[in-house]
C-alpha cells in the first residue's frame, strides 16, 4: 500500500500533500509506472524521467483551468495517474482501455490529442492566444522534448509567440529523442548544460554589481532598460530562446522537485512567455530503463524484477536492415536516412556498418525527405525508412521535391496498417490513400519476407520514386510452399487458381486471404486468390480476366477502404457485371489502441468473418440469379 498515492485521485488532492512528502510520492509513482507497464507494456523511459516534473506542474498550476500540454505524449502517464485514471492503468493501451497517449475525450486534464512530434508550443500558441482574445488570465504550458524541438514546426511556433501571452515552454532535456539527440541543436544543448546554471547566475551578475561603491545601484536600475545586454556578456548559452522573445530559466535539474515548484512558481510571476529548461534522466529510478532507455522507450511486457522481455521474432524492420546492408557492401551508393528512428526502423546495424553512409536527421520527416531528393539527384539511392503515421508529415515534399522530379527515392514505410496499442494517432492506415495520387511514384506491398526481399532489390535498381509498405510486428519469411515467384513490376500474382470467387489483396492480408480460402472449401466454393502485390501500377488485366471468369469479386486490405484498393475495385466494377462483390477494411474513421487481432475481429477482418460474409454474397448472389 502506497502512503501517499493511494489518496490522491485528482490534482485537488495533490495540493493537500506537503511538499516535503512530494519526493516520496515521486518513488510511489515509479513503482506504480513500473508494476502496471511490466504487465501492459508502453512507454517506460520517457515517463519515469518526468515524474518529478508532472508532479510539480499539477502542484503549481490549476489544471483543467491552466492549460498542460504534452509533446508527443510518451510522457503522459503521470499526468494520467495524478488527475482520476490511476485505477484503469490495468487496462492501459487496450482494446476500449486507456490510450497511451493525451485524449481529451478521456479527461478535461488532457487538453490536446497528440501523438506526432513538436506540435505543443503551435497548440498552447492557439490556446494562450484564445485566452488574451478573452481576457482570461489562466496559464498555458506546453512540455516538450529537446528531440522534439529539432521539428521544424516547433521553431516556427517559438517564432510566432506574442509577447504578451500567458505562456510557460517546459524544456524537457533528456538528451534523447527516441534515440539519442543529433545536430546542431544538440550541440548547442550541451553547451548550455555545461555552463552554470542561467537563473542563478542572473542573480549573481545582480549581486555583485550591487554590492560596487557609489555605481552599483544606478547600474542595478538600468539593467531592466539595455535588454540584458550585460546578461549575455557574461551568460551568452540561454540567448537563442531569448531572441525569440522568452524569458529563459535554467538549465535547473528536473528531479529536484523542490526547485522545480519554486522554478515554476517564478515564471508565473514574469509578464512574458518563459522557456524553463529542465534536465532530466530518460528511466529514472529503474535501473534497466536507466541502462538501456532506447529499449524501454515503447516495450512489450517485461519482468520487472530483471527487465527481460520475451525473445524478439524477426520483423520486416530488421528485414529492411539486413538486406540494405547486404546491397550496401557491394553498391556505395545506398544510404540510409533515419528521422530520428534507428532503431525502431532496423537501421542500427547499417549505421555501425556504413556510418558515412547513415543519416539521422532528427525529428524532421519533411527535411529527410527533401535531402534525400537531393541525394538522389547527385546519382545516390537514399532510402528514406520511416513509419507510415509519421510520413504522412513530409506529403507536400514527396509530390513536390521527389515525385515531381522523378527521382529515385525508396520509401520504405514502416509501421503500415493497424499497428495496435498506440492507437489512432499511430495507426498507418492512410498511406495507400495519400500516395496513390501521386504521379510517377510507384507503391508495392510484400507478402512475406522473401517477397519483401525481391520488392527490395526491385526497388534499388527502380528508375522513379518508389514505396515499399509492410507492417509491424514479425513476419514469416515464406507463407506458401511454392517455388519463389520472380516479382515483376506492375504484375499480381495467382497464389490459388479458382472458379468461383476472386479474393483479391496485398501485404499481410495475402495470408488472411489464403485461410479464407480454405474455409471456403468446406462451403463448395473454389476461391481464386491472387496477391496484387502492386498497389501502384495495378495489374487490371489480371484482374479482369479471373472476375470475368469468376462473377464474383473480393478484396481484403489492412487499410483505409476510402482511397484504397476497393475504390480502385470499384472503378473497375462499374464496367463490369459482377454477380457480387465486397470489399473488406477499415471504415472512414480513426481506429482506437488494442491488440492487432482484437482490433481485426472488431471490424470482421479476420479470416473467419471475411470468409462468412462471402458465403453470404455468393449466397445471395444465387438467389438473385434465379
Amino acid at each position: 500500500m502506497s502512503k501517499f498515492l493511494d489518496n490522491i485521485n485528482s490534482p485537488n488532492d495533490l495540493k493537500n500533500v506537503n511538499i516535503d512528502d512530494l519526493p516520496e510520492l515521486c518513488t510511489e509513482i515509479r513503482e506504480f509506472l513500473v508494476d502496471k507497464v511490466s504487465k501492459t507494456g508502453g512507454h517506460l523511459s520517457s515517463n519515469l524521467g518526468v515524474v518529478e516534473l508532472s508532479v510539480a506542474l499539477q502542484y503549481i498550476f490549476d489544471s483543467p483551468k491552466d492549460k498542460i500540454i504534452y509533446d508527443v505524449g510518451h510522457q503522459s502517464y503521470v499526468n494520467k495517474i495524478l488527475t482520476g485514471r490511476k485505477n484503469d492503468f490495468d487496462t492501459l493501451r487496450q482494446l476500449d482501455g486507456l490510450s497511451g497517449f493525451p485524449k481529451p475525450y478521456e479527461s478535461e486534464h488532457d487538453q490536446f490529442i497528440t501523438g506526432h512530434s513538436s506540435t505543443s508550443i503551435s497548440s498552447a500558441i492557439g490556446i494562450a492566444t484564445a485566452n488574451l482574445l478573452k481576457g482570461d488570465p489562466s496559464y498555458t504550458i506546453a512540455v516538450i522534448g529537446d528531440g522534439a524541438l529539432t521539428g521544424g514546426l516547433a521553431f516556427e511556433a517559438l517564432n510566432n509567440a506574442n509577447k504578451n501571452l500567458n505562456l510557460i515552454v517546459v524544456l524537457n532535456d533528456n538528451q534523447m529523442s527516441i534515440a539519442p539527440s543529433v545536430g546542431a541543436l544538440s550541440s548547442y544543448f550541451n553547451k548550455i548544460r555545461s555552463g552554470r546554471l542561467y537563473a542563478s547566475s542572473k542573480k549573481e551578475v545582480k549581486s555583485i554589481i550591487t554590492k560596487i561603491p557609489l555605481i552599483g545601484k544606478p547600474i542595478n536600475s538600468l539593467l531592466g532598460k539595455i535588454k540584458k545586454g550585460l546578461f549575455y556578456l557574461f551568460l551568452p548559452k540561454g540567448v537563442l530562446f531569448e531572441q525569440f522573445g522568452f524569458n529563459y530559466l535554467g538549465p535547473v535539474d528536473g528531479h529536484d522537485i523542490k526547485f522545480l515548484t519554486q522554478m515554476l512558481e517564478r515564471a508565473k510571476t514574469m509578464n512574458k512567455p518563459v522557456l524553463l529548461h529542465v534536465m532530466t534522466q530518460k528511466g529514472r529510478g529503474y535501473k534497466p530503463a536507466e541502462t538501456n532507455p532506447n529499449k524501454f522507450h515503447g516495450i512489450g511486457p517485461f519482468n520487472k524484477e530483471t527487465g527481460e522481455t520475451s525473445p524478439s521474432k524477426p520483423s520486416y524492420s530488421k528485414k529492411l536492415g539486413e538486406i540494405l546492408v547486404k546491397r550496401a557492401e557491394t553498391n556505395n551508393k545506398i544510404v540510409a536516412i533515419t528521422a530520428a528512428m534507428p532503431d525502431g526502423t532496423g537501421l542500427c546495424d547499417f549505421k555501425k556498418q556504413f556510418a558515412d553512409r547513415f543519416f539521422d536527421v532528427g525529428i524532421a520527416e519533411g527535411h529527410a525527405v527533401t535531402f534525400a531528393s537531393g541525394l538522389a539527384k547527385q546519382g545516390y539511392v537514399p532510402v528514406f525508412a520511416c513509419y507510415s503515421t509519421f510520413l504522412q508529415r513530409a506529403y507536400d515534399e514527396i509530390v513536390h521535391d521527389v515525385a515531381l522530379q522523378n527521382l529515385h527515392v525508396i520509401f520504405a514505410i514502416d509501421r503500415a496498417g493497424i499497428v495496435g496499442q498506440d492507437g489512432e494517432t499511430h495507426q498507418g492506415l492512410l498511406d495507400i490513400s495519400f500516395l496513390s495520387s501521386i504521379p510517377n511514384l510507384t507503391i508495392l506491398a510484400p507478402k512475406d519476407g522473401e517477397e519483401f526481399e525481391s520488392m527490395m532489390d526491385i526497388a534499388l535498381k527502380h528508375n522513379g520514386p518508389i514505396a515499399i509498405r509492410y507492417p509491424r510486428g514479425f513476419y514469416s519469411y515464406k507463407i506458401t510452399k511454392s517455388p519463389i515467384n520472380v516479382v515483376k513490376v506492375g504484375k499480381a500474382e495467382i497464389i490459388k487458381p479458382g472458379k468461383d470467387a476472386t479474393i483479391i489483396a496485398y501485404g499481410k492480408m495475402v495470408k488472411t486471404a489464403i485461410d479464407v480460402g480454405y474455409l471456403l472449401k468446406k462451403h463448395h466454393i473454389d476461391a481464386e486468390v491472387i496477391n496484387a502485390r502492386f498497389i501502384k501500377p495495378f495489374d487490371e488485366a489480371t484482374i479482369l480476366k479471373s472476375i470475368n471468369k469468376t462473377k464474383n469479386v473480393f478484396t481484403i486490405e489492412d487499410a483505409y477502404l476510402n482511397g484504397g484498393l476497393a475504390s480502385r475495385m470499384q472503378k473497375l466494377l462499374v464496367r463490369k457485371k459482377i454477380n457480387s462483390s465486397y470489399f473488406f477494411g477499415y471504415p472512414d474513421e480513426f481506429i482506437k489502441q488494442g491488440d492487432t487481432s482484437e482490433i481485426e475481429k472488431k471490424y470482421k477482418l479476420d479470416k473467419f468473418s471475411v470468409a462468412n460474409q462471402i458465403v453470404k454474397c455468393i449466397k445471395n448472389a444465387k438467389k438473385n440469379r434465379k
